[in-house]
């Protein structure tokens, strides 16, 4: 029988019913969850699903996995509990990728394709993005591409942009941290002219345009110039008249 704390500060006690197999260690339930389940989960989830008291709960959890990749570890397993897309997943070692691979080769027939790879990357660096934005980096229409991706919900509309028309903004999912192996988008790779920041900042002009304007400025404040002593000349000339008048 496990004792939680009660909203006025008492002991409460849980019976066996309401936290299975209590009996068993924290490490072997944590096991046994994430064997049977094909997407990550939060520690807040795992304490939920073995009632763990939620005070401590995320500890408890992140020290049992400790103590379940230190077993995996000594005795030679091929997979190890890993953080992914925010919670926590048993994933097989790199070693075995080409293993895998062979076992796999009529899922990677459907691999994305070489479009819908490079509409990815750019919602990924740059959302929440518009169509629009999109369809003027690739140079071509991606209305198809966005809708294949949704369909493998690696992409979502996560909102709509404050311009005329309301259009929609596109973001990706936790699907697309699974399947690319990511546990945030914090962890996706630098790339040049695709960061956010990237985007932000106004293209720079090139230096050739840069130095032709600096010389019409010259050749316009020379202008300024001419004008103001012809000017100064003619209103000289007329001032020499109305004297000799």
């Amino acid at each position: 029988m496990v004792e939680l704390e009660a909203g006025n500060g008492e002991p409460e006690e849980m019976t066996a019913d309401a936290v299975p197999v209590a009996d068993q260690p924290l490490s072997a339930r944590i096991e046994a969850v994430l064997l049977s389940t094909d997407r990550p989960l939060t520690e807040a989830r795992l304490a939920e699903v073995l009632g763990i008291p939620a005070k401590g709960a995320s500890k408890a959890v992140s020290g049992a996995i400790r103590e379940l990749n230190a077993q995996y570890e000594q005795t030679g397993r091929s997979f190890r509990a890993e953080r992914l897309a925010g919670g926590w997943q048993l994933l097989t070692l790199p070693t075995f990728g080409p293993l895998l691979h062979r076992l796999h080769t009529e899922r990677q027939q459907s691999k994305l394709s070489q479009p819908a790879l490079e509409t990815l990357a750019i919602i990924a660096y740059r959302q929440p993005i518009m169509r629009a934005e999109i369809e003027a980096i690739r140079g071509v229409a991606s209305g198809e591409v966005l809708r294949g991706l949704m369909e493998r919900r690696l992409i979502k509309i996560v909102g709509r942009a404050e311009e005329l028309g309301r259009p929609m903004l596109y973001g990706t999912t936790k699907e697309f941290l699974k399947v690319f192996g990511l546990a945030s988008l914090d962890d996706l790779p630098a790339v040049k002219g695709l960061s956010p920041e990237a985007s932000a900042k106004p293209s720079q002009p090139e230096p050739e345009k840069t130095q032709a304007s600096k010389e019409e400025e010259k050749e316009d404040a020379a202008r300024d110039d001419d004008e103001a002593s012809v000017s100064e000349t003619d209103q000289s000339a007329s001032t020499d008249g109305a004297d000799s008048t």
